[in-house]
């Protein structure tokens, strides 16, 4: 038995053994392979010997803030490797407002810490995206014992270069630009897949590249129209008779980059499209006379199984994080850097964003092969 588990963990006083409590949460929107992570820190800690009681919190911080759990045994992780979604559910609760009262004057992070000390947990688990890291540091600041897991499709999150459920999802995207290609061929027309990522552009950009994009438009490049016309000009001249664009949900012309804060709220007051895809489109069509197609695989990006690489990932990065628990390692995430899982501190990746880097040299390689960024 470890040193540090006599030193914090729950005595049972029964036949000398220590009792090690753990909650575990998902929270924000759901993606592949939180299910594989969950699993990776359950069959550590069962398999590590120690008398182990595990609390599921029910739809994220909701059911830590008002005391939803479930007990967790071996037979819940039966079978959940290849599984979507979350087994606990998810909800999205805004970090900006956990420091406001809820409806009925309850305050949500003292109802947090309440539930954490009453069911005398030994450390949290919390798998989530930026705003759930930014609370999981909250609490990690209000006194908890907490470790944290890197979940988002958008791989956006400081502190590690991969996050699970982003791999997959750009499988997804790019199965949707491959069989675009077909019926964009055949019928000579532009089409554009809108990717998900509103402020940050990796799984667009990856996509695009995996499923062989024309153009790629992502947040951190603002677009110029007649530089992506210019690029569709350019193919047709060239012999091709199609063009397809991976475009971001956040893609953002020039123009609209350069307006103020105050100015940009009235653009988007006043703003008529479903999505920038379709304001590319009928732009485009009006200033070109060329027809133009828009496909949205929305939230199928994040749904289904996780592919292999995530099931991997997700499953090294849970067993680590059981083993920091056993160690007693708290107030960290964990993460991944130059192909090796490491431990980061929650307070370097709490508030942070990782964004594409337009001087990168993936954007530089994707430039010589010819991927025009409208720039």
């Amino acid at each position: 038995m470890y040193f540090v588990l006599q030193k914090f963990a729950n005595y049972t006083g029964t036949e000398g053994f220590w009792m090690i409590r753990i909650g575990m949460l998902t929270s924000g929107g759901d993606c592949q392979a939180l299910n594989a992570a969950m699993r990776g820190v359950a069959k550590t800690l069962f398999n590590s010997g120690e008398q182990i009681e595990l609390f599921g919190f029910i739809d994220g911080y909701k059911g830590l803030i008002y005391g939803k759990y479930r007990m967790l045994g071996g037979s819940d992780f039966s079978g959940i490797l290849t599984k979507g979604g979350t087994i606990l559910g998810s909800s999205r609760m805004p970090f900006k407002t956990m420091r406001d009262p809820d409806e009925n004057g309850l305050d949500k992070v003292e109802a947090m810490k309440h539930n954490y000390h009453k069911l005398s947990l030994d450390c949290l688990v919390v798998l989530g995206g930026n705003g759930t890291h930014k609370t999981a540091n909250l609490l990690r600041e209000e006194g908890l014992n907490v470790v944290t897991l890197p979940k988002t499709i958008d791989n956006d999150l400081w502190g590690t270069d991969m996050t699970f459920g982003f791999q997959s999802a750009v499988d997804i995207a790019t199965q949707c630009i491959d069989q675009i290609h077909t019926t964009a061929a055949s019928h000579g027309r532009v089409f554009i897949v809108e990717v998900m990522g509103h402020k940050v552009g990796y799984l667009t950009l990856n996509a695009g590249m995996a499923g062989g994009a024309d153009i790629i438009l992502i947040p951190e490049i603002p677009y110029d129209l007649d530089k992506i016309i210019e690029a569709i000009n350019l193919r047709a001249k060239g012999g091709s008779r199609f063009t397809i664009l991976a475009v971001a949900e956040g893609a953002i012309s020039k123009e609209v980059a350069a307006l103020s804060k105050k100015e940009f709220k009235k653009y988007m007051a006043d703003y008529k499209y479903p999505s920038v895809s379709y304001e590319i489109a009928e732009k485009i069509t009006k200033k070109s006379g060329m027809e133009v197609r828009v496909t949205v695989p929305g939230h199928t990006q994040r749904g289904g199984s996780p592919d292999s690489y995530d099931r991997v990932f997700a499953s090294r990065l849970g067993a680590e994080a059981g083993r920091l628990i056993l160690k007693g390692e708290y107030g960290f995430m964990v993460g991944y850097r130059n192909r090796e899982v490491v431990k980061v501190p929650l307070e370097e990746v709490a508030g942070k964003l990782k964004t594409v880097d337009p001087k990168s040299t993936i954007i530089e390689e994707a430039k010589m092969l010819g991927i025009s960024f409208g720039d």
